[in-house]
């Protein structure tokens, strides 16, 4: 019997500055609310090769 909650059960946000959406991690249990970037290379604003502007929904 599995422990714990489905991965499709957590909770979700979309990342500020690549516009993926990305899901809730256990490190982030105490600071959910101030998480803004799905990775250290977003919140740090490097360039990749694949890179792209945000999502704009119209």
């Amino acid at each position: 019997m599995p422990r714990g909650v489905a991965k499709s059960d957590l909770p979700t946000k979309i990342c500020a500055r690549c516009g993926r959406p990305f899901s809730w991690r256990r490190k982030w249990t105490r600071d959910w609310e101030q998480v803004r970037y799905c990775s250290e290379a977003c919140r740090s604003g490097r360039e990749t090769s694949g890179a792209q502007p945000p999502r704009v929904s119209s």
